[in-house]
């Protein structure tokens, strides 16, 4: 079997990002929030979540801030693997949409920032996204919301598209 290489690391970067995003929208939004599923695939991510109204663009604008702010700094990857449940619940980590835990789990930690259990594939740091950018937020039922963002080559796709739109307003315009 063969890699893909540079398939599987925009899906690190993607799956990346939800970490940062989570920790930003439980900074934003509040505690309360939490991840109830996600898709991380190459070319953008999805992220739905708990939450009781409509994110404002003011708040996707701070979440998306926040998420670029943490990727400049180029917080490294500490993955903590096979350590004991209760030892990783003492670190502070989350635990994701009421999974069941074995004794022992595996915790994805940047910093301070973002410490979750985990057992998905990371980039070594978060200089690595490169940058990230929210498409779309919605309601995909009572209480829970989701936001849809690229990174990456993904993100460099949807600026150069936006970009060649905008040209071509610009052309029929005048």
């Amino acid at each position: 079997i063969k890699i893909d290489v540079q398939r599987r690391e925009s899906i690190m970067r993607n799956h990346t990002a939800t970490h940062l995003m989570h920790a930003a929208l439980r900074q934003i939004l509040g505690t309360h929030v939490h991840q109830s599923g996600s898709l991380v695939a190459p070319e953008h991510l999805r992220f739905d979540f708990a939450h009781f109204a409509k994110v404002s663009e003011q708040e996707l604008l701070d979440i998306e801030s926040i998420v670029n702010e943490k990727i400049k700094e180029n917080i490294i990857l500490q993955h903590h693997r096979n350590i004991p449940f209760d030892e990783a619940k003492k670190m502070g980590a989350l635990m994701f949409f009421g999974d069941k835990y074995g004794a022992f789990v595996n915790v994805v930690q940047f910093g301070e920032f973002s410490k979750l259990f985990c057992g998905g594939t990371h980039i070594k740091n978060t200089g690595e996204i490169g940058f990230f950018h929210i498409i779309s937020e919605s309601s995909i039922g009572a209480g829970l919301r989701r936001i849809e963002a690229v990174t990456g080559r993904g993100a460099e796709a949807f600026v150069d598209s936006h970009f060649s739109s905008l040209d071509k307003i610009a052309q029929l315009l005048g």
